[in-house]
């Protein structure tokens, strides 16, 4: 089972994929092991109000409206948005110079509504640590829908040994330009035309913020 985002997102035509539905705010927290090699990432996910809401009336939480969950309520929201079906990539690209690497599936769930929003977080352990010298690293949360919208608005951090030792560059995308193209591409098409069998891309990575994470320190002494 894919998360309910994506489920969602199967019962609207192609015309509404030109633009998001579900708007997240996403953090990530890099884990190096004892080598300074690139072993997890904890993503941390704030879902807007409404989607939020949505969430809370489907699973029947909250009931008197206060929103503040009982044990039992936050133990059942718990894991809400990680049973997901096997080849699903959580929306999260990690790279090294260029090359995908392979994570887990999410680890360590934790869930709770914080004024008014769900706040998720779970770990993607990667399937092989990397060296530091393996890199860049690049880190890119997105829906290759684009029916999700995942913007880097909270922090992106490095294990604590690391910190001062490693540079975090943030590059936009072109947001303006991107709608431009996919909007163009839709309007070739019937509402509820299939968009592959059309050629149509999915070109939600080309509206994902990318992190770049070096660590200049660290690949000097060790070169």
């Amino acid at each position: 089972m894919k998360p309910l985002i994506f489920l969602m997102g199967l019962a609207f035509p192609a015309a509404a994929v030109a633009h998001p539905h579900v708007f997240i705010d996403t953090g990530f927290t890099l884990g190096f092991d004892d080598e300074n090699r690139l072993s997890e990432i904890k993503v941390t996910w704030q879902y807007d109000e409404f989607y939020s809401l949505l969430i809370t009336e489907d699973l029947k939480l909250d009931s008197d409206g206060d929103g503040v969950l009982t044990p039992d309520e936050n133990a059942r929201l718990i894991g809400f948005d990680t049973n997901w079906d096997e080849g699903f990539n959580g929306d999260l690209e990690v790279q090294a110079a260029g090359m995908l690497l392979p994570l887990s599936g999410p680890l360590s769930a934790t869930t709770e509504l914080k004024d008014g929003r769900i706040v998720s977080s779970h770990i993607r352990q990667l399937q092989q640590p990397v060296a530091m010298q393996a890199g860049p690293f690049s880190l890119r949360a997105f829906d290759p829908s684009y029916y999700t919208a995942y913007e880097i608005k909270l922090p992106v951090t490095l294990s604590p040994h690391l910190q001062g030792l490693c540079l975090l560059e943030r590059i936009e995308p072109d947001i303006a330009g991107g709608l431009a193209q996919m909007q163009a591409q839709l309007l070739r098409l019937d509402a509820n035309a299939d968009l592959e069998e059309n050629d149509i891309p999915l070109m939600g990575g080309a509206f994902a913020t990318e992190i770049l994470v070096t660590c200049p320190e660290l690949l000097n002494c060790c070169c």
